[in-house]
């Protein structure tokens, strides 16, 4: 049976008119009944002793017993001597209607840039979990600033600095809700400040940067990805405020930007007074070539480095970071807070205690070598089963593209093998202007081997049985 109390006379919601002519009694039961018919008093429920609510309401003892005394006359109550009065009846329950019937998923789901849920590490966070819940000291339970917790934003940069080559000073990185967020404190900052347009790579998965830019009345402008980055020409006509990039690897094409290529695009920025927001989204994961150290370090001045646990942990965090300029710092840690008033403490607690007890590095190690081995099947499979499709971007991340033939167009393979239960994306809704090849982006790291070769097999079912154009 339910121990639940309802003690307090606030938490019965009993009103008494004692300028009206119905019984204070009557009044009283009503209220019960009308509670426990609505079921906010449930089966089992334990009510005031007859003394203490007669106290709390102002009435004689008398009237709150009759009150009770009919309640279990009609069966909405029960009593017994030297215990609790309790809810004996339950409201009828009406027939529930029955939920819409779901659709189902893919059989299949090549879905991008997700880490594996259910290799996150729950015992190890849970430790560190219990540890902060354990030693925190009360005041960081309270309002945060908008920069976030110190103990994380020391553990980020000193993590970012040895891992990434970033020149982070923990006074310079705020903690943030994911890249998403990023991009919204970073562009409403910008926006407020006279900035007018943003460039972004062209195709790019920045859907939140292209939101937060119509959002903000900001332009926006492609910069065409070759195969050695973006188009340097075209950064020079942009005209650009902002500009954002993933440099060490190129979403979705998983190109690296040159050295060279860097340098240019920060002396020009330098020249034009403007930004760039680096995503570095998945660079942790690299399978066949050595790190690519982050833009930030090559020029804290002009290069916010944004980066967040999704790729690497689990979305579900919602935990990010950006290292930022000092004359930006303070306006978009202002922003933050205005936006909703700091991230969880507890969360960023045990991420700095994660970070600082090595569990981070000791989480990469143990999945970098299985995200390579369902990597490797990917493309065995797509090489045995589709040989005409021609990979891309496979030396790093958690996705790879494949160029198409050209008797095949990406929007009828998409269709094609969704009616076989297979989920893939194609390039074509992340171009902005500038055409280009017919490709897929295959998602690899939530599979595990047989999804990977029965997928396989399934889309290139779809791809025999589509006829070509």
């Amino acid at each position: 049976m339910s121990t639940v109390n309802s003690s307090l006379v606030h938490d019965l919601l009993v009103d008494l008119d004692r300028t009206g002519t119905t019984p204070l009694h009557r009044q009283i039961e009503a209220a019960l009944r009308n509670a426990i018919r609505a079921g906010r008093l449930r089966h089992g429920a334990s009510l005031p002793a007859s003394r203490r609510l007669a106290t709390e309401l102002g009435v004689s003892r008398g009237v709150v017993v009759g009150a009770y005394d009919q309640l279990v006359a009609e069966g909405y109550l029960t009593s017994t001597p030297g215990s609790y009065t309790r809810v004996a009846a339950v409201p009828r329950q009406t027939t529930p209607t029955p939920d819409p019937p779901r659709s189902r998923g893919p059989l299949f789901d090549f879905g991008y840039g997700r880490a594996d849920p259910a290799s996150f590490p729950r015992a190890a966070w849970l430790r560190s979990l219990r540890r902060v819940l354990t030693d925190a000291p009360h005041d960081r339970l309270d309002y945060t600033d908008g920069y976030g917790l110190p103990e994380l934003r020391t553990a980020l940069a000193d993590y970012l600095n040895r891992s990434r080559g970033t020149s982070a000073d923990p006074a310079q990185v705020l903690i943030t809700s994911g890249f998403a967020q990023a991009a919204q404190l970073v562009t409403g900052v910008l926006a407020r400040r006279g900035a007018r347009r943003v460039a972004v790579e062209d195709p790019s998965a920045h859907d939140d940067v292209r939101q937060h830019a119509r959002t903000h009345n900001l332009d926006l402008f492609g910069l065409p990805v070759a195969e050695h980055g973006i188009d340097l020409d075209a950064l020079e006509r942009s005209d650009a405020d902002l500009v954002v990039l993933t440099p060490s690897h190129q979403w979705p094409l998983g190109g690296v930007l040159p050295a060279r290529t860097r340098m240019q695009a920060v002396q020009w920025a330098r020249d034009r007074g403007a930004l760039i927001l680096e995503d570095d989204y998945d660079a942790e994961y690299r399978y066949d070539r050595a790190p690519i150290g982050a833009m930030q370090g090559l020029a804290p001045d002009v290069v916010m480095y944004a980066g967040s646990a999704s790729k690497t942990l689990a979305p579900g965090l919602r935990l990010g970071w950006l290292v930022l300029p000092p004359h930006l710092a303070d306006a978009v840690a202002e922003a933050k807070l205005l936006a909703d008033r700091g991230s969880p403490a507890i969360e960023q607690l045990a991420f700095a205690d994660f970070l600082l007890r090595g569990e981070f590095d000791r989480h990469l190690r143990r999945m970098r070598p299985l995200y390579r081995h369902r990597r490797d099947l990917l493309l065995a499979r797509l090489a045995q089963q589709l040989p005409d499709f021609e990979p891309t971007g496979i030396a790093a991340g958690l996705h790879v593209v494949v160029w198409l033939p050209d008797d095949l167009q990406e929007d009828d393979v998409v269709t094609a093998a969704a009616a076989q239960g297979v989920r893939v994306a194609g390039v074509a809704p992340y171009r902005l202007t500038t055409p280009g090849r017919q490709g897929l982006i295959l998602g690899y790291t939530s599979l595990n081997d047989s999804q990977i070769t029965d997928g396989v097999a399934a889309l290139a079912a779809a791809v025999r049985q589509k006829p070509v154009r």
